[in-house]
C-alpha cells in the first residue's frame, strides 16, 4: 500500500467518531466498553476495505481508479469531489457555528454497555460519509496495485490505534485521566462544529497531499 494512504486513518476517527470515543471513557464501565467499541471499529474496518476493494475488483477496467496525476481519471475526479464536498460542509458548520449541536445519538452512549458500544464501533465506521469515502480510495489503492486486503493492514492498524488513543491514555495517566475525560466531553460537545471543521480540513489536506 502506498504511505499516503496510511494518514487518512487519521480522518476515520475525526468528527463524532472521537467524540463517542472519549464518551465511552467517561461510563461507568469505561475500559470494557472501550474495547467492545474497538472491536466493532476493527470489524467494520476490515470489511468496509475488503467490501470497496472488491467492488473496484468486480468493476474491473469499467471503471478504472486511474491516478490522481492523470487529468480526467477517475481518481481526479473522485479527489475534486471530495474537496469540493468537505468544503461545502466546512463553511456550513462555519456559518452555523452558533446553533450547530452534536447528534442526539452521541448523549445516549453516557449509559452505553459493550454491546451498545460494539454497535456503535460498527456503524460509526459503516455509516459515516467521510469514512465510506476513505475506504473507497483504499479500496481503489489496493485494487490499482493488485494487492489484497493483507496490504490494507498498516492501514486498518492505525485506524484502530487512534481509535484507542483515549483508552490508553485513560490507562496510562490514571486520576489525571479520569479528572480531565469528562471535561474533554464537554469541550467536544459544545464545539463540535470545531471538530467538524477540522476533520474536514485534515481531510482536504490529505486528499490533495
Amino acid at each position: 500500500m502506498e504511505l499516503q494512504i496510511l494518514p487518512l486513518a487519521i480522518t476515520m476517527m475525526a468528527g463524532p467518531q472521537i467524540v463517542a470515543d472519549v464518551i465511552l471513557v467517561t461510563t461507568r464501565r469505561p475500559v470494557r466498553v472501550s474495547l467492545a467499541f474497538l472491536l466493532g471499529v476493527a470489524i467494520a474496518t476490515t470489511a468496509g476495505v475488503a467490501l470497496t476493494r472488491g467492488i473496484f475488483a468486480l468493476l474491473g477496467n469499467a471503471v478504472s481508479p486511474g491516478s490522481p496525476e492523470q487529468p480526467g481519471s477517475a481518481a481526479t475526479v473522485l479527489q475534486l469531489v471530495l474537496v469540493g464536498l468537505l468544503m461545502a460542509a466546512a463553511v456550513k458548520n462555519y456559518v452555523k457555528r452558533e446553533t450547530v449541536e452534536p447528534p442526539k445519538w452521541l448523549g445516549t452512549l453516557m449509559e452505553a454497555g459493550p454491546g451498545k458500544a460494539f454497535v456503535t464501533g460498527l456503524l460509526i465506521i459503516l455509516c459515516m460519509p467521510s469514512d465510506i469515502a476513505v475506504m473507497l480510495t483504499v479500496g481503489a489503492s489496493l485494487e490499482q496495485h493488485d494487492a489484497g486486503l493483507v496490504e490494507a493492514l498498516p492501514f486498518i492498524g492505525l485506524t484502530v490505534l487512534i481509535a484507542a488513543l483515549p483508552l490508553l491514555v485513560y490507562l496510562l495517566f490514571g486520576n489525571r485521566a479520569r479528572e480531565a475525560m469528562p471535561r474533554l466531553r464537554e469541550w467536544l460537545n459544545s464545539h463540535s462544529w470545531v471538530v467538524n471543521i477540522a476533520a474536514c480540513l485534515i481531510f482536504i489536506v490529505l486528499i490533495l497531499t
